[in-house]
Order: C-alpha cells, then sequence, then structure tokens
C-alpha cells in the first residue's frame, strides 16, 4: 500500500490501495450479481446541507477497457456507497459536499505464455478513484480527502464467461471492501470538523 500526502487551502489527503488475486477457485465465489450495499454500516453524519454525487469518469466501450461488461459497474456503485454512508445534517450550513467519482474502470490485457502446454492468461485490473470535497460557499473554504484504490485479477484465458462473471463480481466487491476501509479511515482523519458529533480519536503510530 503506497499513500501519498498533498496539502490543499485547507487540506487534501490521497490514499491508495491495491490487491493482486491469482487463480483463486471460482466455486468460492457469489454467483449473484446485486450491487454491494453498505446500509448495515453506521452512516457518516456530515455538517453539510447537501451531498452531491458527481461523476467525471466516461466509459469508452472500447478494449483495453472492459467495465462495460461486468455485471456490477464499479461507478454506479460508487454512487451507491456515497447514498448508504454519507448523510448531509446540517441544513443551515453553507456548506456542501461533494463525492467525485474520477475513475471506475477496467482493463483487460492477454498475456501470451512462452511455455507450451502452458495456457495463456488474462489480466484485469480494476480502478477506482474518488474524492470527497466539502467547501463552505460563503468563505469559499475547502477540505478534501482523496482514495485512489486497485485490484488485479488473472485468470486463464479460456475461462467461460460464467465462471469470469464470478470472478468479476468478486473482484469489485473486494474493490469497495477496501475502498470503504479506507475512506472512512480518511473521513474521520482528515475532515473530522465536518462529522456530526465525531468521537473519532487519531491513533498515532
Amino acid at each position: 500500500m503506497n499513500i501519498f500526502k498533498k496539502i490543499l487551502p485547507l487540506m487534501l489527503v490521497v490514499s491508495m490501495v491495491s490487491s493482486c488475486a491469482l487463480f483463486k477457485s471460482a466455486e468460492e465465489e457469489p454467483d449473484n450479481y446485486r450491487v454491494p450495499r453498505f446500509t448495515s454500516l453506521e452512516p457518516i453524519d456530515f455538517k453539510v446541507k447537501q451531498i452531491d454525487v458527481v461523476s467525471e469518469f466516461t466509459p469508452t466501450f472500447t478494449r483495453p477497457n472492459v467495465e462495460h461488461l461486468f455485471p456490477i459497474s464499479i461507478e454506479r456503485t460508487a454512487k451507491v456507497w456515497a447514498r448508504d454512508r454519507l448523510k448531509a445534517v446540517d441544513f443551515g450550513s453553507d456548506r456542501v459536499a461533494e463525492v467525485i467519482i474520477k475513475d471506475a474502470s477496467v482493463t483487460e490485457e492477454i498475456e501470451k505464455s512462452q511455455e507450451m502446454f502452458v495456457k495463456d492468461r488474462i489480466k484485469y485490473r480494476a480502478n477506482l478513484d474518488v474524492v470527497i470535497r466539502i467547501t463552505d460557499t460563503k468563505s469559499l473554504s475547502k477540505a478534501e480527502t482523496e482514495v485512489i484504490a486497485w485490484r488485479e485479477l488473472i485468470i486463464p484465458a479460456d475461462t467461460d464467461i460464467t465462471e469470469k462473471e464470478q470472478y468479476w463480481n468478486s473482484m469489485v466487491t473486494k474493490l469497495f471492501n477496501e475502498f470503504n476501509a479506507k475512506m472512512d479511515q480518511n473521513i474521520h482523519r482528515y475532515l473530522n470538523a465536518y462529522i456530526e458529533n465525531n468521537n473519532y480519536i487519531e491513533n498515532y503510530e
């Protein structure tokens, strides 16, 4: 895991989480393709009058990008995550929160085998880049945090479509589990001044 930090007028944090999965059994993966929900988690109450979810990601529908083939859309799941986890609770304030989806892509790469009797492989890389920005419309002060997350999956090139969809489903679910944990941490660490009844205690190591 690599974490990059950068200061904006108030604060900006850029974090990266990454993982790689290699030849996991498809039988272990769930066979339904419902968008992951986060309603079982305590929502984060922002002291803002509204929360806007904006996507700056535009799919190309052209290889090597294959996000349009996934039964679970990363872009849509990011929007669902924002609705499930973030709540506006200070409707009389001058503050607005934005959830900006900058990347929700998946790329595909064929890895040709150099050995006889060894199958070619396909490598998928799922990318998620989300910024949460809080702006005081009166003072124009801003604070934001960003998480860039990715996962890679490598499977045999002759994997059938049913198995592929199971792998893809698991890939997206795990991507968002990682993203949710890191973004939750970032929000409480760097946007804690905008959280209602915040009891978060920073643990400095």
